[in-house]
């Protein structure tokens, strides 16, 4: 069908660039992390990680300092572990990520608050609530500085952390960041999808306004 037509269309799109930018280019390691996350996006994971970590080798040889590529390519790998349940796994990848991103990137980027969501992801679900909630409160933190407190990434963050909250049985916790984020939503004019969804969860916990 179409998905497999459109994963055709990459692969040769990949190939082409193997033959014109030689086989090392970083464009040729980008393309293949492109290719692995259509892979990753059909559960198609063990197809996902050859494509990974042939881009990985790639970075690691043009850049041995290390390289914002070689970061998003660790957190692909990560979420694809995550996904089969292999949480220690991935949590080590989205730590090296985490690393890198700082290191390239800065601390207060976008895609470090990102790793350190991953992270929290990843210490919620090996039950280590209280650190994954504070990197949470980190990631949300980057958000805020770099995006202001009206943007929909803070919203995404706050409405995640507010599910951690709830599971961890913090419904007070969960309510504030459900009440801010509605507020956000509020002040925007949006009142269906997931503004709904929202206001939906707040009455069942009985923060509702």
């Amino acid at each position: 069908g179409r998905v497999a037509e459109s994963l055709s269309m990459m692969e040769k799109s990949l190939e082409i660039n193997r033959r014109t930018l030689g086989p090392d280019h970083d464009e040729v390691a980008g393309s293949l992390h492109n290719l692995g996350c259509s892979y990753s996006d059909l559960c198609m994971f063990a197809e996902a990680l050859a494509r990974y970590e042939e881009g990985l080798s790639i970075v690691r040889r043009n850049h041995p300092e290390r390289n914002a590529l070689e970061g998003r390519l660790l957190g692909s790998i990560g979420t694809v572990y995550s996904r089969q349940g292999k949480l220690e796994d991935a949590l080590g990848m989205f730590k090296k990520a985490l690393r890198i991103f700082r290191k390239t990137l800065g601390p207060e980027s976008e895609e470090a608050a990102a790793s350190q969501a991953n992270i929290g992801v990843a210490l919620l679900q090996l039950g280590k609530v209280d650190e994954g909630l504070e990197m949470f409160e980190g990631a949300l933190g980057i958000m805020r500085r770099m995006l202001g407190d009206e943007c929909q990434e803070v919203v995404a963050h706050l409405c995640t952390m507010g599910d951690c909250k709830k599971k961890a049985g913090d419904v007070g916790g969960a309510i504030e960041c459900f009440r801010e984020a509605q507020s956000i939503y509020g002040r925007s004019g949006v009142s269906d999808g997931v503004a709904a969804d929202v206001a939906a969860g707040l009455a069942r916990l009985g923060g509702g306004v």
